[in-house]
């Protein structure tokens, strides 16, 4: 196997293969707090002790792009769980635009009859996020399912996950390497409810009061993060704001500034391959970027954090939320594109976008930043507020801030 196990880990292997070899059972569902190797274990498993393929005989999918290229980077090949279930279907939809009628291409997407008859196995990573809904969309296939997931982390934005609720195994042994990581103990910490004090923990992971995170030292470290997560829209707006002014960043997105998409657009992509949607939780930096204020509409070039290109063709977006605190026109709405010459070609509808420095846990789900501060909130999530805060310190993966 080339990896020394803990003993859960190599419970856990013995039971996957168990089921996948003998059991009539369709899905496995695998649970494992943050530090226990579930990536790794997945991929040994699949790969070494079931013989499949990790580009062809076994598909690994996520909920979303960001959490695709965890894996991705982990060696393993991946795609979206929506790229994988669904297919799109390209048509033409006459809409009636200043007063004339244009032509515009929309995109459907139907659930897909099959997959390809080579794939033997499913692995959803992240299950936490994907509601029961989308899961038996996925069982549908008829494919055995490895589901994978952190049963500790906040439950989906839109619908239920009972999966997790009744793992067939539940991984809690923090792996070697993790042992003396002050954010895995911080983590176990938030999990179980522990109150966790002021102070250093490491060189890498402090908790700090509100009162003193101020002056040089709140400046330098809202700079220097690569996410800034909180609880409450108030503190979010605030939060963003304090950070562009200390950039010196006028009223409007300008050229480098970070954003994070809040509305699905499946009939948008933003990759040269044509892999991943434009949807609600993709952060990025905005590129040459020019308005019309009058009619409250932004143009940018948009490059999502997870990518190394940008989007193919510039992104128009509702540029109300940042001239007057809200968006200014309704979901669906179509607008004339014309050429250099004025001439119509056809329609597009806007974007909505807002300032993506500081951003909620919800949106930060699924993915993980090197250097994260934590403005800790968790108080108003009530019951969930354990879930809160432990979702929210493992999106950290080498520095950390908790500021309460």
């Amino acid at each position: 196997m080339g990896y020394t196990f803990t003993d859960d880990q190599f419970k856990a292997y013995r039971l996957i293969v168990d089921w996948f070899f003998r059991s009539p059972d369709q899905i496995f569902v695998l649970a494992g707090y943050a530090g226990t190797g579930k990536t790794t274990l997945l991929k040994s498993v699949v790969v070494d002790a079931l013989g499949l393929k990790a580009d062809s005989s076994a598909a690994f999918v996520t909920p979303t792009g960001k959490s695709a290229t965890v894996l991705i980077r982990a060696g393993i090949p991946a795609t979206t769980l929506h790229r994988l279930i669904y297919q799109s279907i390209a048509t033409e939809q006459e809409v009636v635009v200043n007063g004339k009628k244009m032509v515009v291409e929309k995109l459907t997407f139907k659930r897909r009859e099959s997959i390809d008859k080579d794939i033997r196995l499913i692995v959803l990573d992240e299950a936490s996020m994907v509601s029961d809904d989308v899961i038996a969309d996925l069982a549908r296939f008829g494919v055995k399912l490895l589901l994978c997931g952190d049963n500790a982390q906040l439950p989906p934005v839109e619908g239920f996950n009972s999966c997790l609720k009744y793992p067939d195994f539940t991984l809690e042994k923090i792996v070697r390497q993790e042992l003396d990581n002050p954010i895995i103990q911080l983590s176990k910490m938030a999990r179980e409810g522990v109150y966790i004090p002021y102070g250093r923990y490491g060189d890498s992971v402090a908790v700090i009061s509100k009162k003193l995170f101020t002056g040089e030292r709140r400046r330098q470290s809202l700079l220097n993060a690569d996410q800034i997560i909180c609880g409450i829209n108030k503190t979010r707006a605030q939060i963003n704001d304090e950070v562009r002014g200390y950039k010196g960043l006028g009223a409007l997105p300008q050229d480098g500034d970070k954003l994070i998409c809040t509305q699905n657009n499946w009939e948008t992509y933003i990759d040269g391959e044509k892999k991943f949607n434009l949807v609600n939780g993709i952060i990025g930096t905005a590129h040459d970027t020019f308005y019309d204020t009058e009619k409250s509409i932004g143009f940018m070039t948009f490059t999502p954090d997870f990518l190394e290109e940008s989007c193919p063709e510039a992104l128009p977006f509702d540029a109300g939320i940042f001239i007057v605190g809200k968006y200014w026109y309704k979901r669906g709405d179509y607008f004339e594109k014309t050429d250099e010459n004025g001439e119509p070609t056809g329609a597009f509808t806007l974007n909505r976008f807002e300032y993506g420095y500081c951003i909620s846990c919800h949106k930060a789900q699924g993915s993980e930043f090197d250097n994260v501060i934590v403005f800790d909130e968790s108080y108003a999530f009530k019951e969930d507020k354990s879930r809160w805060l432990y979702t929210a310190i493992t999106r950290a993966k080498d520095k950390l801030i908790i500021v309460r």
